[in-house]
């Protein structure tokens, strides 16, 4: 099924004891961001804020939208037992499938609109999520829309903003993200300054493909209606030559000027740590505000794994990456992006068909679009599972040569938030790899070389794991 809006979401998820309502006060400054924060850590429902400590009531938050793998599959309308590699077929069954959006002149995100002198960013509860927050921020769970000024091609991203004043935020805009191409590159060097809308509080394929890893002149939006079976509706900004999801609970309509900066973060991020430096970073002037009455703020507390970022990222990240493997005809069987790892950590698994074919699927990976910024890639021989994480772990302490079969690269691209990086690597996005061979060599005897599993169905006669089985009640065994 699809939902509507988000409302329709949070009720669904009410229904399946995914989410809780929350009716007692819950202060924004901190005490907000640590209920969802301990959420995360301890896989409960996602909580629904009703009442904000300084605002008025029908002012609510809502945390956690797709913190686990049944959110994402529920949100796709599929059982919430839905395992990951399942998870991954259907969205590549379904995402090459685009539905082109519609437009439409009335929308539940038009019942207030405040332009110019009357926009108040404080009107909403934005939390300060971490203690030690550069500020309040009211851009953590959202999506961002900009367009293209040459070819018209409009990207859905998520990009942090934290609140300066009433009508200034200042957001990480970096070059290798989409929003940056657009500001960086095209914007900036012209002089002019780049529009921008902000949807918060969409519905929860809207959100996921914000977080979508599709390349460059793609647009998420008709990416969105081939997973909801159809039409996302749009609606024109006020102020500005942009559309946004209709269904929207609160929708910014701002201009980032080119080099005009503001002091922005530190924040708690998405790898776990608060890795990335306060700085100046580009300013978002608002221009408009338009909110259903009674409005939800969708906010991600991120940090250490599994949370709102980690579950949707490693099923679409990992299934872009499984299909581009497929598309090159590497003889890949399953691969896993694990969201404990805050998309850090990916495992593949193969059927070698030559020496060193490893190295080739490290580097297919790290051509790819999603798994670009992946710093390391584990290769593993068919019999493994990537999703059974002591089979991946006994595989790589027990199969990778501790000197051949760890190849490291270094001066890679890399990112301002990894978290092993010096912060001069930070401050110039310079990045290592490595990938680990924990595949037997082909050269090896299977039947004196390779040394076989001691494992259940590995070194016992099928007829008798057959037998044992069968029989496995009539032992004592549940």
């Amino acid at each position: 099924m699809a939902f509507e809006d988000l409302r329709d979401f949070i009720a669904a998820l009410e229904k399946q004891k995914e989410a809780v309502s929350i009716a007692q006060e819950v202060d924004w400054n901190l005490e907000a961001g640590a209920i969802l924060r301990r959420t995360y850590e301890l896989g409960l429902p996602a909580p629904f804020f009703q009442r904000i400590k300084g605002y008025p009531e029908g002012y609510r938050m809502f945390g956690g939208t797709l913190g686990t793998h049944r959110r994402l599959a529920l949100a796709w309308g599929l059982d919430p037992k839905t395992n990951y590699r399942d998870l991954m077929e259907f969205y590549l069954g379904k995402k090459d499938k685009t539905i082109k959006p519609i437009l439409v002149k009335d929308a539940p995100c038009k019942e207030n609109i405040h332009i110019g002198e009357d926009v108040d960013l404080l009107e909403f509860p934005a939390p300060m999520l971490h203690d030690g927050d550069g500020g309040r921020y009211l851009c953590s769970w959202h999506c961002n829309i900009s367009k293209d000024p040459d070819t018209g091609w409009v990207n859905w991203g998520m990009y942090r903003a934290m609140i300066l004043t009433k009508n200034t935020m200042a957001g990480l805009v970096e070059p290798h993200k989409h929003i940056g191409y657009h500001h960086l590159r095209k914007y900036e060097p012209r002089d002019e300054p780049m529009p921008v809308a902000i949807a918060i509080g969409t519905d929860p394929i809207s959100s996921l493909m914000a977080l979508s890893a599709v390349p460059p002149g793609v647009d998420e939006v008709d990416i969105a209606g081939a997973l909801q079976g159809k039409p996302t509706k749009l609606v024109k900004c006020e102020t500005i030559d942009l559309e946004v999801p209709a269904t929207s609970e609160i929708v910014i309509e701002a201009e980032i000027w080119p080099k005009e900066r503001a002091w922005e973060g530190p924040f708690g991020e998405y790898t776990g740590y608060r890795a990335s430096p306060r700085d100046k970073r580009p300013v978002y002037r608002v221009k408009a505000i338009t909110h259903r009455t009674n409005p939800i703020l969708t906010v991600s507390c991120m940090g250490v794994p599994i949370d709102d970022n980690d579950a949707p990222v490693s099923v679409t990240h990992g299934a872009e990456i499984l299909q581009e493997l497929r598309t090159k005809g590497q003889p890949v069987v399953d691969l896993c992006l694990y969201p404990e790892c805050a998309g850090l950590l990916l495992a593949v698994s193969i059927k070698p068909t030559e020496a060193n074919i490893a190295q080739r699927i490290a580097h297919i990976v790290w051509g790819t679009f999603p798994g670009r910024n992946i710093p390391y890639v584990i290769v593993l021989d068919d019999d493994i599972d990537p999703q059974n994480m002591p089979q991946v772990m006994h595989a790589l302490a027990s199969k990778c040569h501790p000197y051949r079969g760890i190849k490291r690269l270094e001066h890679t691209v890399g990112h301002s938030l990894l978290p092993f990086s010096n912060r001069y690597e930070r401050l110039n996005r310079l990045g290592s790899k490595a990938y680990f061979d924990c595949t037997w060599p082909l050269d090896w005897d299977p039947s004196i070389a390779v040394p076989p599993r001691a494992s259940f169905d590995k070194i016992y006669p099928k007829e008798l794991q057959e037998h044992v089985v069968k029989n496995w009640k009539s032992y004592g065994f549940e």
